[in-house]
């Protein structure tokens, strides 16, 4: 069976989280973690951006892959705030292009509350955002489930 080795970064807002939303949706393969489906998974790395303007992303992406991070996982929380993180498409594609390691948008499901107000306030509208909370965007059920 592949081995996935996962490194979360959340947003600095929320840097006292203990990552139940996150470790609960990788436990149960839902969210952006459903790819997962059918592989083992080990969280090997979970921190904070730091701060706007993520001062920590140059550095923790390389930490953890010394400690064998395969796929670094943008937190929900990121996507979810108010406003949204304005840098994670550059997050994600320094990542990219520093590390050549996987990036994805999202960890647990978008919870319903800030489904209900982003759609109301029309934050996703724009097609950039609507490829960023796809792999968070689940059915109403779902997203109750996680409010």
């Amino acid at each position: 069976m592949k081995r996935i080795r996962i490194g979360i970064i959340i947003c600095d807002r929320y840097r006292r989280c203990a990552g139940g939303k996150c470790f609960r949706s990788l436990r149960d393969r839902e969210g952006a973690f459903t790819e997962y489906k059918n592989m083992a998974v080990e969280i090997a790395g979970y921190t904070n951006c730091d701060g706007c303007p993520g001062g920590n992303i140059e550095y923790a992406v390389d930490e953890m892959m010394k400690n064998g991070v395969t796929v670094i996982h943008l937190a929900t929380g990121l996507i979810v705030g108010y406003p949204p993180c304005p840098s994670i498409p550059v997050f994600s594609d320094f990542i990219k292009v520093k590390y050549g390691i996987e990036v994805v948008y999202g960890t647990h499901p978008i919870p319903q509350k800030y489904f209900i107000m982003h759609d109301q306030l029309g934050t996703w509208r724009d097609p950039e955002w609507g490829k960023i909370i796809q792999p968070a965007l689940t059915d109403e059920k779902m997203r109750m489930a996680y409010d």
